[in-house]
């Protein structure tokens, strides 16, 4: 069944069963400015399920176009090396806004795989929630699935739009391909593996999880379903990787004729054909290539593909030409595409060719780098001056380092790249998101430190153009100043804090506080009601993301003390991050902490942290807080008047700072840290965890060791010392392994030599082997020699898998005179893509093409002869 009649026969399917048949939304989301692509099917409807959207039906069915390259959801880097990975892809779904539940999800969803597709029920398992009893029943009781291919999960099995928001249990689908292919059921150790893939999704919309994270059931449960057609497409074709299917099949075979790259199993060929279904798609949607934004994801979408397809071999423009291919594939269902294809062809054209400045220069650059490099990994520095200076995007960069085996300093680009927008931010003094300057009178009062709860007043509303509105309506992001507020303006490392400003029948979400002038500045959006210049409004701050975010501010001064201690009085901040997830703290030092050192920190801070000493906050003048032995960070310029913390038994940390803390060093709960990473010369950071971040990393580390000691049958104690035992076995078994290869190798020689032919009066063996290594090959070289007395042997090995040949020539030393094996070699090498050589007597090559080794190992004879002649 090809992909494009299982699209249709979806929708028909939901069309009988009373659902409206949706036409596909645009890629660019008009009602979520969270998102930055459409990137499920359920996106057009978000409003829809939350009652904002009225629409003339109650049931719905769509084929819905998907990327996912940027943001939240990128799947860019899988994309070409995984089998089911795609910046796009379509999501058929059926939608139930108050009308159909549970029941009816189900049956539809059983009947469409079983009857109109007829995929055997005994190759589905189903998935349900832990605490759905209801869907277990209708899956067990009505639809008669097999107990032994169901599952009960948790987090696998539970959607929700955000943090706040419709939310419910889901009921997955997966497609059992059989024992013959690697992998476990859903909820198994083994669930990565291919055997049980999913391929469709019921989501049970039943609840709305506020504020306070309570599950309130809504008054209309909703049914939202996907399921991916590629998915479907591969298993209804019987294969196992989504580019097998016929849609891709058409692609790959068109951008290798672009190309002139013949193997459609190539991963750059699949990059390309992926590549220009969401190029092509967002042109469509009106999405330009930029330097910002959406544009700019498109930019990097297109200057991928263009890269890949130069390291086939491709000469000039190419991928433009692929929207023909494209268009006879998918015209007929989105018209659309059809109607924009010139414009698409002519829009990666201009792309293509203005990039192609950019490549030759960006990869001179970049093989100079990885040419004088020292090591294997390239500084994150050079990474971003091929990015910022040049233009070079990183992810190619990423690319051509992982073809030579290098890899690169993430940290170290991801600092400069910080840098670079800490000056932009500097520059616009106002933060990311809104790139203007406010003039307010006034300024706001902080009383976070003592409350995460306040009232407070309206001073101003500003749109996300730095335009002051008199109020700010349902959905649209703004800025709320306030008179007074308890939430915390990112500053001193200390992200700003979350929350909401209530308003009666209103609700604004503030997603960050920053600061200017004086004003606490909160960015985020009116998800109900509306807010007026002069309301009253009850500011109240996430509090467990602040409590965790107040853990991690407190060990930073900690660490920051336990570093000097350690490692010497030179260290000094050099930046900090500090987030409810985790700590990240930069500091002078000049080489590598080494392990002993880490956990030599690890332990004084914890040790404050046990001796849950009070922490005291003071404010005094600057000489009073020198005098007191404060340290300064940086080089900032304080004011006369200033803010000390003093935290740990003893006075263990003096410093500076103006952020929120724990009330003792107990508070802490626990520190673990789990990086150490250099960012630049001379300049350290290290990453850590505390609290329930560090209680789970610990749980999930103890499961982990308990899990291996089952498999081992060993105790977690004992675990070690059983690897160490199972290591010693396995080196033992290898040396076994070899020497039984030897042996068969050397008994397969005697077989082959019956196989010699006599060209020109020598004696000739050119045979391919099956299973033999290239140390073997050598082996079985030496005894063919000695066994032939006096001829020519050339034996070749073909691995598929990682298209590799690997070749091998011998000469007698009676015959060196009149044949040389480097030449023979030679010979036979360029035939395989490879080239090698070598003595007279002896000589090995390398290949690239498994394929060609027996019409090379075929055309021996007459070479030998040609020498000989």
């Amino acid at each position: 069944m090809k992909s494009a009649e299982i699209r249709q026969a979806f929708l028909t399917f939901f069309e009988e069963q009373g659902h409206s048949i949706v036409p596909s939304s645009s890629l660019v989301p008009d009602n979520d400015p969270t998102l930055l692509f459409t990137n499920a099917g359920m996106v057009p409807f978000k409003d829809v399920f939350l009652g904002r959207d009225p629409r003339p039906y109650v049931r719905a069915t769509s084929a819905q176009r998907c990327v996912r390259a940027g943001g939240k959801h990128n799947d860019l880097d899988n994309v070409g090396y995984t089998a089911r990975h795609h910046t796009f892809f379509e999501m058929l779904g059926n939608f139930s806004f108050g009308d159909y539940f549970k029941r009816e999800a189900i049956q539809f969803a059983w009947t469409f795989l079983t009857e109109r597709l007829g995929l055997p029920a005994d190759k589905l398992w189903v998935t349900v929630h832990i605490s759905d009893d209801e869907a277990e029943r209708i899956w067990k009781d009505e639809i008669g699935i097999d107990p032994e291919r169901f599952s009960k999960l948790d987090e696998d099995n539970f959607w929700q739009m955000g943090d706040t928001g419709p939310c419910g249990p889901s009921s997955e689908i997966f497609f059992d391909h059989g024992p013959e292919v690697w992998g476990g059921p859903p909820g198994s150790p083994e669930e990565d593996g291919d055997r049980y893939i999913e391929i469709w999704n019921l989501v049970f919309m039943q609840f709305d999880r506020d504020a306070q994270g309570n599950m309130n059931p809504l008054p209309k449960p909703s049914i939202d379903t996907g399921m991916g057609l590629e998915r479907v497409a591969a298993v209804l074709q019987g294969v196992h990787s989504n580019y097998e299917i016929d849609l891709f099949q058409n692609l790959l075979a068109a951008a290798a004729e672009a190309t002139g790259h013949r193997d459609t199993s190539s991963p750059s060929l699949r990059v390309i054909a992926d590549h220009i279904r969401s190029c092509a798609f967002l042109i469509v949607d009106g999405v330009l290539p930029s330097n910002e934004g959406r544009g700019y994801v498109l930019r990097r979408i297109i200057r991928r593909a263009v890269r890949h397809g130069h390291k086939l071999g491709a000469e000039g423009s190419f991928f433009h030409t692929l929207v023909a291919a494209l268009d006879a594939e998918m015209g007929e269902a989105y018209p659309e595409l059809r109607q924009a294809r010139a414009q698409i062809e002519t829009v990666l054209a201009k792309e293509e060719a203005q990039f192609a400045r950019t490549l030759d220069h960006g990869m001179g650059l970049l093989t100079e780098a990885l040419n004088a490099l020292e090591g294997d990994v390239l500084p994150g520095e050079t990474v971003f001056k091929l990015y910022d200076t040049y233009g070079f995007p990183y992810d190619l960069t990423a690319d051509v380092c992982r073809e030579r085996g290098v890899s690169l300093d993430e940290a170290g680009f991801q600092a400069a790249l910080e840098a670079q927008r800490e000056r932009a931010r500097a520059a616009s003094q106002f933060g990311a998101d809104y790139g203007v300057t406010l003039e307010l009178d006034g300024e706001t009062a902080f009383t976070g430190y003592d409350r995460l709860k306040d009232e407070a007043r309206i001073t101003a509303l500003v749109d996300t153009e730095g335009n002051e509105l008199a109020a700010l309506e349902e959905g649209q992001k703004g800025v709320v100043v306030l008179d007074r507020t308890p939430f915390y303006a990112e500053s001193g490392g200390q992200v700003g804090d979350t929350g909401y400003l209530v308003v009666d029948g209103g609700r604004f979400q503030v997603t960050d506080t920053q600061k200017q002038a004086g004003h606490h500045l909160h960015q985020g959006v009116m998800v109900e009601g509306s807010l007026e210049v002069g309301a009253t409004v009850t500011p109240t701050v996430d509090a467990s993301l602040r409590a965790a975010t107040v853990r991690n501010h407190s060990a930073t001064h900690l660490l920051h003390q336990a570093l000097r201690m350690v490692l010497g009085e030179h260290v000094q901040q050099k930046g900090s991050l500090v987030s409810a997830e985790r700590l990240r703290f930069d500091f002078s030092h000049l080489e590598a902490v080494t392990a002993q050192e880490l956990a030599e920190i690890e332990a004084i801070v914890n040790a404050q942290v046990l001796a849950n000493a009070p922490t005291q906050i003071e404010n005094m003048t600057l000489d009073e807080a020198k005098a007191k032995g404060a340290a300064a960070l940086f080089e900032a310029k304080y004011a006369d008047n200033v803010r000390v913390l003093t935290i740990g038994a003893d006075d263990f940390s003096v410093e500076l700072c103006g952020g929120t803390h724990v009330a003792r060093s107990g508070d802490i709960g626990c520190f673990h840290i789990i990086a150490e990473t250099g960012i630049a010369s001379g300049v350290r950071r290290i990453e850590a965890i505390t609290g329930e971040a560090a209680l789970a990393y610990f749980q999930g580390q103890e499961a982990q060791l308990t899990r291996v000691g089952e498999r081992l049958k060993a105790k977690p104690e004992q675990v070690e010392s059983r690897v160490e035992s199972l290591l010693e076995r396995n080196r033992s078994l290898e040396k076994e392994l070899e020497r039984l290869k030897a042996k068969l190798a050397s008994s397969a020689g005697n077989d082959m030599l019956s196989d010699a032919q006599d060209i020109a009066g020598v004696r000739l063996l050119a045979k391919q082997l099956e299973g033999v290594s290239g140390k073997e090959l050598r082996t079985v070289m030496d005894q063919l020699k000695q066994k032939l007395g006096s001829g020519v042997v050339v034996l070749g090995v073909a691995d598929a898998e990682s298209g590799k040949v690997s070749l091998i020539a011998g000469v007698t030393n009676d015959l060196t005179g009149r044949l040389k094996a480097g030449d023979l070699v030679k010979h036979v090498a360029a035939q395989v893509g490879g080239k090698g050589g070598g003595r007279a007597d002896m000589a090995q090559a390398g290949g690239s093409d498994p394929e060609a080794l027996p019409g090379a190992l075929a055309g021996v004879p007459a070479w030998v002869e040609e020498q000989l002649g």
